[in-house]
C-alpha cells in the first residue's frame, strides 16, 4: 500500500460489518475502522478522505458524529451506509451520499471511489451532488404526491435548480478545453 493511497474510515457499531467493509476496501484504500461515535471521531483527522459511517449507534450517533465532523471543518466525504430508511430529516444532514444496507462489495467501491472524485472538486460542485443525492434518496422511498405536498422538497428542487445553473456557468468559465477536461473527466 502507498503512503498516497486514500483513506477510507469506516464506523459502525456492529464489528463484524466495520470489519467486512475494511476487508472489501483494504487492498485498494488504507482503512481504518472505529466500532462507536467516540473512537471515529478520535481517530477522525484531514488524512481522512471517506467516512462510511452508521447512523444508528449507541452512545454518540452517526448524526452525532456528522455533525462534529463538519464542525471541524474536515474536508472528507461523508457516506451514510445505514439500515434506516431515509426520511425528510435527510434534507438537514451534511451528508454527501447515503446508502441503505445491506450494501455490496460493488456498492461500496463505486461509493468509494464518487466520493474521492468529489474531493478533487469545489464546494458548489460538492453541495450540488449532495443536494442532487438527497433528492435522489427521497424519491426512491416517497411517493410524488407526498413529495410535492413537502415545502423542504420544493425548496430542495429550487436550490438544485439554481445551484445547477451557476455550476453551468463555472464551467462555462473555463476558458482551456483541457481546463474543462481536467476538472470534469472523472464525473
Amino acid at each position: 500500500m502507498s503512503p498516497d493511497q486514500p483513506t477510507v474510515l469506516v464506523v459502525d457499531d456492529e464489528q463484524d460489518v466495520a470489519d467486512l467493509y475494511a476487508m472489501w476496501l483494504q487492498d485498494d484504500y488504507r482503512v481504518l475502522s472505529a466500532y462507536e461515535g467516540d473512537d471515529a471521531l478520535t481517530v477522525l483527522d484531514d488524512t481522512v478522505d471517506v467516512v462510511l459511517l452508521d447512523r444508528r449507534m449507541p452512545g454518540q450517533s452517526g448524526d452525532e458524529v456528522l455533525e462534529v465532523i463538519r464542525d471541524r471543518d474536515i474536508n472528507c466525504r461523508v457516506v451514510m451506509v445505514t439500515a434506516v430508511k431515509p426520511d425528510f430529516d435527510i434534507l438537514e444532514m451534511g451528508f454527501d451520499d447515503y446508502l441503505v444496507k445491506p450494501v455490496s462489495k460493488d456498492e461500496l467501491h463505486e461509493v468509494v471511489e464518487q466520493m474521492l472524485t468529489r474531493v478533487d472538486y469545489g464546494a458548489q460542485l460538492q453541495e450540488y451532488f449532495s443536494l442532487v443525492s438527497k433528492k435522489a434518496v427521497l424519491e426512491s422511498e416517497k411517493d410524488p404526491e407526498t413529495l410535492y405536498a413537502n415545502e423542504e422538497y420544493t425548496e430542495l428542487e429550487t436550490e438544485i435548480e439554481e445551484l445547477g445553473a451557476e455550476v453551468d456557468d463555472t464551467r462555462g468559465q473555463l476558458d482551456d478545453h483541457d481546463d474543462f477536461v481536467g476538472a470534469f473527466q472523472d464525473l
